[in-house]
């Protein structure tokens, strides 16, 4: 294909670049040949003109299409180079958010620095059983690959991880050792698996440390043989270790840390166990420091000691010796810590009591003087003497390092040691699978020994990489018949040769080592003239002579030579060594153990099945004198090494590649310069070149043409695919080299897969095109019709509308001259009637006013006369009373100036006699004169009085004020001298009474208008107060409206919370019956173990060396008999003494505890289980707890007499079975043949008699009874009924003091009841006494009994029937008299009641009369059997005559089959046979297909029955016991038959409905017919077998499911997800090497029909059973989850089927299931909501998924699934067509943002293993027992019918 039909404009292609290594530019114009130049433009719009290499003229790599990027398989890209490679796996890293890539055979896995859900077991089990290619790539498919070609193969495998610090291969290596552990379980309860895994914890802690690039590095390098026997299940492992970092106990960089070891014990110094290491922070100590980094984020160093410990401990190493290795750990800290200080330049010293040291021999049992002595000395020796050499500081220093890497490295190789002894097991290894955790390519700034020899390892392990894929291309070739041309690939070869060839770099490094004066300059120099012009992989850097570069595969690195030497040596101080090996601490000594021996590296560790070890521990030689010749590092490096190439070359290799995005361990964050750095390094982009170089793109035949059919003719396609595919590529590619035909694939060039892509696209796209012009054009016509259509009718219906509008307006017009012709006329004519109207009124109205305003002139003048005519008078008195007045006033001044006069005069004539005489002859007059002055005054005084109490009406205070100056006026008046003054005095006062009545007035008129105010105000304020009270009065109606609402409210809410509760309760119940069932589950699984493990140690010992087929699949299991089978438990009972000697104690001892453990947890989890079931009864119970107690107290005492009576009952009837055989032996002796009619007769009167007597006791029992439940219900009638009224009343208390009352009221009522008890309980005890004493009457009245069998024995029938009445008479007359002397009321009613039981016995007399006619025939049976089986000795004694009337009894079956009661009669020693026919051989095809539903169920309840009724608990305990053993031991044979396991299902539920139909319950009685309950159980309460029988069902529908699912299983992935039920709607997109399931259905794939149809198997097999329909409906239920689960769980983990065609496929799949619920009527069993995931799944793939609207509809739409299972399908989606568009990551993001706040399971997976708790319905059956007939192809024959 030219480069100008692929370099044209718009093609994308990838251009170099120095930031992002490779970027996408776009062709702005087609590319010519011979151009120098490319137009390009770039993403960002930048347009760049890129020039071509002049010389190559090579053009820049392609694109591959969208439709291709992001695929699982990098092989399936068309253009395979490493811009792609790297594209592609940054796409999927980041946006998709996938971790794991496949690259052909190499499994790439990107550290995502973050914990993702994708390792729990569920992931486990999806993998588990899966092809490589069909799931999305992941670490457990390649672990499951290596375990499948493994079991398939018979061939070892080997994974191998690798890549640099920091990629994650510890993890990976975890991970892939998890899968095998989870997957294969071990073949011993030893928990082999989990010590495998426990390896992982005390490795981590020993040999990672942090470094700048990862905080877990692995710093040693291990191999793991993890060992499989025959049946493919772990029992044990091996592990090699390879160059430990030693140096880095003495010294780490910086942001580095120690190994763990050292940091958690430190961080756990302060725990009293590690008191005596005396250690302390890691600051403290030197070699815990140097870092500066002593803790990492996210790491609690104490819980990691205590994972460490219990690690050590599964491991079997004991707290002695755990303790040991931590003392030899912290003494290497104090050994760091110890100070070594210069004495001279020469010498060095140990300051004294140096308390490290001191610390140090403490700790490992040495002396501190030997310590200080040989830490800064040396011995040297030579031919002829030893002397003792002082030591620099320096060198001091060194040595003192040394020894502590020495004692780590010691450590080191004792605990692996210990562990592969751990992990080593007596069974015979089969197989094994081995991961490799090897350090990846490293390159630093500083490169020494370490990076050389990890170099080193990585080519080898290169080159053995490189030779296995170029042998798989070929292999493919091959096997396709493809022509095979030699691929050039690099071989590294020489590079190898260069470090391990003879006179190479190792070979001069141990060479060197070997000169006394060797160095490492002087080693750089004989490198340097070895192979610096021999070798172009060798080169010398420019600026130094201590320094070599070696050209590895993936870059140059150069090594500095400083330190190789002594690396390489690895010497210690022999002399520090004997010290230590003098230890009295007993670890350190087995440490250096080794030191005596001379090991070789490849040594043999005893008891690894033939398995190899390598030991990396120098070989310290035989004797001293050889310590010259051990083996260096470097040489057993590569012995090691050599050793696990030849391992890995005879297994077949998985290759994971750990891959390191980035430097600084961020989340999610790809670095392309440190990704290609790295994918160069490890091989991934060689095993591209290496496929691009041949045909890297395979199809099938059908999936190209599936693909591609868009590209064909009708007329090119051929019933012959192959030939079709041939014809239509011969005319789309010319280049015949650009394809091959393989057998049954077609291999193409790269590039080709891209052009036919193309080529499609452009078909899909002129078809899309040609499909989008019809429909325009169409959609174009229609809406031209539409409009023109629409335009005639709008036109239409205006024209009509403006008629109808002219039209309306004329008459509108016409109408509206007419209204304002007479409405002008009523206008005129309203307006003169209004005018005369008014007119008149005005006249009214004037002429009134002026008749108004003269009568007001008239009334006006009379009133003006008036009022002048009183103020002219008054204005007269008040004129004449001022002259009054003023007279009055000058006369008194006139006369009191002559009175002064007068009065001076007669002061002097006073002083004569004559004068007084004088004065006496006038005072008479005087008096006379002022007596009547105060008569006028008097008179005055009260006209005034008078006119003041007419002023003081308006106001009581001034009247008041007033009669008291009246009052003293007469007291001056009765003073003669003071009159006068007084009335002046009084006038005085009289102004001022005026003055004050003035202001009176006022104050009284500002009262009244302060009252008017106030009365304003208070009206103002009443109406406030009214409006107030309305207002309060609408709140109050408000908030009791709001009460009713919220009463309201939290009536719903309580209700809500009820059925919340309720609801939760339920939740609860199922969750507890969930964890039963699986408990039951488990107990089952342990005891088919156990059984298992029995028959194989029983095997084992009696054909030791032979392996036995496993009796359930013997060919001849029909053939052995339940005897049989019962003699081999007996057998295996007696050897199991012999057997156990080969048995596991300890495992013998676990098993015994954990099924205890699992019976207790079970007991408990049933009682829990009835205690949630009885929570509902309790809560409804409640109110009559009371009544309860004392009616369960009243049948405590009636089943307390019943059983009583019962026992004596038993009694009585053994003492007459005795006499009963007496009789027997006495009439067999005296009379002959046992069917003598004396015989008979005596048989007859003692049955008749036995039943007399059951009779007579149950009549007893029922009169007793009776009168204590008379007696007692009056009593608790009279006690129960005031607390039943406080129990009413207390739900009407509302406040604290009702409360308190009914709190006392209850109290009461308690002491009342507890007083009523005592009462009762002394009235029980009184009545025990009495019913002892009836009971002593009873035991007389059976003596009597028995004397009276005795004599009625010699009566005929008929007379001792009367006589037996006659006695039965007197009897109850005798108690009668009695009752009637002691009480003549109870005597009453004692007679009613005798007067009942005279009518009862009248009855059971007709009773009798019927039995006794059955006991006759039943006699006769029995004369005839006991005739057969003496049929030897009264052969000659019958006649013929008897033996011509047997065969007659046939004739009776209509009346037995009346009179059958529903039983089956059989022997004991039958019972087996019973067992075998009915159960064990019984086949549910065939015979059991004909039967009525049920029949075995049916058959076993009635002989159950009629062990009741024969009151043999024995038998019952026997037949049940049976019965359960027979279905497990049937299930256990045929557990994988679907029919028999259905069978045995509903027989199970159908016997356990039986047991509660019959059992006498009333609950369970309800439905019962009256024949029914004439047959329900009488003697035993078989309550605690139906929980083991319930149990029994519960078993035994786990194990249907498990066979459905076993069956389901390879049909749902194939049928639900694979299968195109709707042809030509999903393409087939490009695969990889790592070929997927072809979703194309051929031959013998399922289809989504093939599940239909395996289901309505399932259901017709089911209802052909007579499985009750409850219960189909949860099988239904738990099969549609299970189909719905698996679905979507692969849906979850495959990528290439999230698209939205694929989610079309789904939801018609699920249609058809729904469509299939809904004809078998079973869409309201709740199997539809089990598949409401994957319908929102499927929902989900087809919605839009780009703006926020879509991304709020998804999240209201995706409720049934969790927020990792939306983000997973949104990240895996996919288009398979370029129309398609991806889902962006922010619109990822927002999703997430959305559903951040839901609360839910971060699982992703559902889990397929869920079983939902299944229940069992009571379902009576309406069939009557006595109707059932026993089919003779049962072979029952010997069951009796009764």
């Amino acid at each position: 294909m030219a480069a100008s039909e692929l370099y044209t404009k718009c093609a994308r292609v990838w251009i170099p670049d120095t930031e992002e290594v490779w970027k996408s530019a776009e062709l702005s114009k087609d590319y010519k040949s011979g151009d120098a130049s490319l137009q390009l433009m770039l993403e960002d719009g930048t347009s760049l003109e890129h020039k071509l290499d002049p010389k190559t003229k090579n053009l820049p790599y392609l694109r591959n299409p969208d439709i291709l990027v992001g695929e699982n398989d990098l092989t399936a890209l068309s253009y395979l180079h490493e811009p792609a490679v790297l594209h592609n796996l940054k796409v999927r890293f980041v946006d998709s958010k996938l971790i794991y890539t496949y690259c052909g055979i190499v499994l790439v896995a990107i550290n995502p620095y973050e914990t993702l859900p994708i390792y729990g077991t569920d992931i486990i089990n999806a993998y588990s059983g899966q092809n490589m290619g069909d799931m999305d790539p992941h670490i457990f498919a390649v672990a499951e690959e290596a375990y499948k070609q493994m079991a398939r193969d018979e061939r070892n495998q080997s994974i191998i991880v690798s890549g640099e610090s920091g990629a994650g291969k510890t993890v990976s290596a975890k991970y892939a050792m998890r899968y095998f552990a989870t997957v294969s379980g071990s073949a011993s309860e030893a928990n082999v698996e989990q010590k495998v895994l426990a390896s992982n914890p005390i490795m981590e802690a020993i040999g990672n440390a942090k470094t700048t690039r990862n905080d877990n590095s692995s710093r040693f390098g291990k191999y793991i043989e993890i060992g499989f026997d025959n049946r493919f299940r772990i029992i044990g492992a091996n592990m090699r270790t390879y160059l430990l970092e030693k140096s880095r106990v003495v010294f780490q960089a910086d942001e580095e840390r120690n190994y763990h070891i050292f940091y958690q014990l430190c961080a756990s110094s302060h725990l009293p166990e590690y008191k005596n290491l005396k250690l302390s922070s890691a600051n403290d100590f030197a070699y815990t420091r140097q870092g500066r980094s002593p803790v990492i984020a996210g790491v609690d160093d104490t819980k990691e000691l205590c994972t460490t410990r219990h690690a050590f401990t599964l491991l079997g190493i004991n707290e002695t010796y755990q303790k040991g290795l931590f003392q030899v750990l912290a003494a290497i800290l104090h050994l760091g810590n110890v100070e070594i200080k210069d004495r001279d330049s020469d010498s060095s010293v140990i300051p004294p009591n140096n308390r490290h040291l001191t610390a140090f021999c403490e700790l490992v049992g040495v002396s501190y003087q030997d310590m200080t002595q040989w830490l800064c000395h040396r011995k040297l020796k030579t031919a002829t003497e030893t002397y003792i050499k002082t030591l620099p500081r320096l060198q001091a220093t060194n040595a003192r390092d040394a020894l502590s890497k020495h004692i780590y490295a010691k450590l080191f190789n004792w605990i692996v040691e210990h562990v592969n002894k751990a992990l080593i097991t007596n069974v015979k290894q089969h197989s094994f699978i081995g991961v490799l955790d090897i350090y990846g390519f490293e390159t630093f700034e500083i490169n020494s020994f370490e990076q050389f020899c990890i170099n080193y390892a990585n080519e080898k392990l290169q080159q053995q990489f490189n030779m296995h894929v170029f042998k798989l291309e070929q292999e493919e070739y091959m096997k396709e018949q493809i022509p095979w041309t030699l691929i050039d690939f690099y071989d590294n070869q020489p590079c190898i040769n260069l470090i391990e060839a003879k006179m190479g770099i190792l070979d001069l490094l141990d060479e060197e080592c070997k000169m006394p004066k060797g160095s490492d300059d002087s080693w750089a120099q004989k490198l340097y003239n070895t192979h610096l012009k021999t070798s172009s992989l060798f080169e010398k850097p420019r600026m130094s002579n201590r320094a070599f570069i070696v050209k590895h595969f993936a870059d140059k690195v150069e090594y500095q030579c400083e330190g190789f030497l002594e690396k390489n040596k690895d010497t210690v101080n022999e002399e520090q060594i004997n010290v230590l090996k003098a230890s009295k601490f007993d670890l350190l000594v087995e440490l250096f153990q080794d030191e005596e021996k001379a090991t070789s590296p490849t040594g043999q560790v005893p008891g690894t099945g033939g398995r190899t070890r390598l030991s990396v521990k120098p070989d310290k030689g035989r004797d001293k004198s050889s310590k010259e010749h051990k083996k260096t590092v470097g040489c057993q490096f590569r012995n090691s090494l050599a050793m696990l190439m030849e391992t890995l070359n005879a297994t077949t290799p998985h290759y994971v590649r750990c891959i390191k995005p980035n430097d600084f361990k961020l989340a999610f964050t790809f670095d392309p310069k440190r990704a290609v750095q790295q994918l160069r390094a490890c091989g991934v982009l060689e095993t591209i070149r290496i496929s691009a170089a041949g045909f890297p793109s395979r199809w099938t035949y059908q999936e190209f043409f599936s693909r591609y059919r868009v590209l064909m003719v009708q007329k090119d396609v051929l019933p012959d695919r192959k030939m079709t595919c041939r014809n239509v590529l011969e005319k789309l590619v010319q280049d015949q080299d650009k394809y091959q035909f393989g057998k049954t694939k077609i291999f193409f060039r790269a590039g080709q897969v891209a052009y036919l892509e193309k080529l499609r696209a452009d078909k899909l796209r002129v078809a899309c095109i040609r499909i989008q012009k019809t429909i325009r054009c169409w959609l174009a016509r229609k809406k031209y019709l539409r409009k023109r259509s629409a335009a005639i009718t709008i036109q239409r219906f205006t024209r009509g509308y403006q008629a109808r509008c002219l039209a309306k307006f004329m008459r509108r017009t016409q109408a509206a001259t007419t209204i304002q012709k007479y409405r002008r006329m009523y206008v005129e004519k309203k307006r003169y009637r209004q005018k005369q109207a008014a007119a008149l009124v005005m006249q009214t109205i004037l002429r009134a006013y002026m008749a108004r305003q003269k009568y007001q002139a008239l009334v006006r003048e009379h009133k003006a006369v008036i009022i002048q005519r009183h103020v002219r008078g008054w204005l007269a008195r008040c004129w004449y009373k001022r002259c009054l007045v003023s007279l009055v006033y000058l006369q008194c001044c006139f006369r009191r100036m002559k009175a002064r006069r007068q009065l001076k005069k007669l002061k002097i004539e006073a002083r004569s006699v004559e004068h007084f005489k004088k004065l006496n002859k006038g005072m008479e007059n005087k008096i006379m004169q002022l007596q009547r002055r105060i008569d006028e005054q008097t008179k005055e005084n009260r006209s005034i009085n008078e006119r003041l109490n007419g002023m003081e009406i308006s106001h009581t205070a001034e009247s008041e004020r007033l009669r008291g100056d009246l009052n003293r006026l007469r007291g001056v008046e009765e003073e003669a001298k003071n009159k006068t003054n007084q009335v002046n005095s009084l006038l005085e006062e009289l102004e001022r009474v005026k003055k004050e009545l003035s202001s009176t007035q006022r104050e009284k008129k500002t009262i009244e208008d302060w009252a008017h105010t106030y009365r304003n105000e208070m009206e103002k304020m009443v109406s406030e107060l009214k409006e107030q009270n309305g207002s309060l009065k609408k709140e109050k109606d408000d908030l009791n409206r709001s009460i009713q609402e919220q009463s309201q409210q939290m009536t719903e809410k309580m209700a809500r919370a009820i059925a919340q509760e309720t609801q939760q309760l339920e939740t609860d119940l199922n969750e507890e019956r969930s964890r039963y069932q699986n408990l039951l589950t488990e107990h089952l699984r342990l005891e088919e173990k156990y059984d298992d493990l029995k028959e194989g140690m029983a095997s084992s010992n009696a054909k030791p060396g032979h392996r036995r087929t496993d009796s359930t699949h013997s060919s001849n299991e029909s053939e052995y008999t339940y005897n049989s089978e019962y003699a081999e438990l007996e057998e295996g009972s007696r050897a199991r003494e012999d057997v156990t000697r080969g048995i596991d104690t300890s495992l013998t001892l676990k098993l015994q505890k954990r099924l205890t453990e699992l019976e207790q947890e079970k007991q408990s989890l049933r009682n829990e289980l009835e205690n949630k079931e009885d929570q509902f009864q309790r809560a409804r119970a409640r109110d009559d707890v009371e009544f309860k107690k004392a009616r369960g107290a009243e049948l405590e005492y009636e089943s307390l007499k019943r059983q009583e009576l019962e026992s004596e009952n038993k009694k009585l009837k053994h003492n007459l079975a005795e006499m009963r055989q007496s009789l027997l032996g006495d009439k067999a002796a005296g009379a002959g043949a046992p069917g003598s009619p004396a015989y008979k007769v005596l048989l007859e009167q003692l049955n008749s008699s036995c039943e007399e007597l059951d009779v007579r006791k149950e009549e007893v029992l029922i009169l007793r009874s009776q009168l204590v439940s008379q007696k007692e219900a009056m009593h608790h009638k009279e006690t129960m009924t005031e607390p039943s009224i406080y129990a009413e009343d207390v739900s009407k208390l509302k406040d604290a003091d009702e409360l308190k009352q009914a709190c006392i009221g209850l109290k009461d009522t308690n002491r009342l009841l507890e007083h009523q008890l005592q009462t009762q309980r002394r009235s029980y005890d009184s009545e025990v006494e009495t019913l002892r004493g009836e009971l002593q009457n009873v035991k007389e009245e059976n003596n009597r009994q028995q004397q009276l069998l005795a004599q009625n024995l010699q009566l005929p029938p008929e007379a001792r029937i009367e006589a037996s009445l006659q006695h039965e008479i007197t009897r109850l007359t005798n108690e009668n008299l009695e009752l009637l002397a002691e009480d003549p009321t109870a005597s009453r009613e004692a007679r009613v009641i005798i007067l009942r039981r005279m009518v009862d016995l009248m009855e059971q007399l007709e009773k009798q009369d019927r039995t006794i006619r059955k006991l006759k025939k039943q006699l006769k049976v029995y004369s005839k059997r006991i005739g057969e089986m003496g049929a030897g000795q009264t052969e000659g004694q019958t006649s013929p005559g008897q033996m011509v009337d047997e065969p007659i009894h046939p004739v009776n079956i209509p009346r037995r089959e009346k009179d059958f009661q529903g039983m089956l009669e059989y022997k004991k020693e039958d019972e087996l046979k019973l067992v075998k026919n009915l159960i064990l051989e019984l086949k549910p095809r065939g015979v059991a297909v004909n039967l009525i539903p049920g029949l075995p169920a049916y058959i076993l309840f009635m002989c159950l029955r009629h062990a009741d009724y024969v009151n043999d608990d024995q038998k019952v305990r026997t037949l049940l016991t049976s019965t359960i053993n027979s279905i497990k031991k049937i299930l256990k044979k045929r557990g994988d038959d679907f029919e028999t396991v259905s069978f045995w299902l509903a027989n199970t539920c159908r016997f356990l409905h039986c047991l509660k139909q019959y059992s006498g319950d009333e609950a369970f009685m309800k439905h019962n017919s009256q024949r029914q309950n004439e047959h329900c159980l009488s003697n035993f309460d078989l309550a605690e077998y139906r929980q083991v029988i319930s149990d029994l069902a519960i078993q035994i529908y786990q194990q249907l499911i498990k066979c459905m699912e076993n069956i389901l299983q390879p049909m749902i992935v194939s049928g639900m997800l694979e299968h195109e039920t709707i042809q030509g709607v999903s393409g087939v997109k490009p695969t990889g090497l790592r070929k997927r399931t072809s979703s194309i259905a051929d031959e013998g794939t399922y289809t989504l029909d093939s599940i239909l149809r395996q289901l309505s198997t399932f259901h017709s097999t089911m209802c052909q059973h007579g499985t009750d329909p409850e219960l189909i409906k949860q099988v239904v239920k738990q099969q549609f989850y299970i189909i719905g689960a698996v679905t979507l769980n692969n849906l979850l983990l495959r990528k290439d089927m999230c698209s939205w065609s694929k989610g079309m496929q789904i939801r018609y799949n699920v249609s058809q299931l729904e469509e299939w619920l809904r004809d078998k009527g079973l869409m309201m069993c709740g199997a539809k909501e089990t598949l409401e995931p994957l319908i929102q799944a499927a929902q989900l793939l087809q919605v839009k998924k780009k703006t926020d609207e879509d991304a709020e509809a998804i999240c209201s739409m995706c409720l049934a699934l969790t927020t990792s299972q939306i983000v997973k399908v949104l990240n895996l989606y996919t288009p398979v067509n370029e129309f398609e568009e991806r889902v962006s990551v922010a619109f990822i993001r927002t999703i997430q943002t959305r559903l951040r706040d839901r609360c839910e399971s971060p699982q992703l997976l559902m889990d397929t293993k869920m079983i939902y708790p299944v229940t069992f319905p009571f379902s009576p059956s309406s069939l009557a027992l006595e109707t059932i007939q026993i089919p003779g192809s049962l072979n029952l024959a010997f069951l009796t019918r009764v």
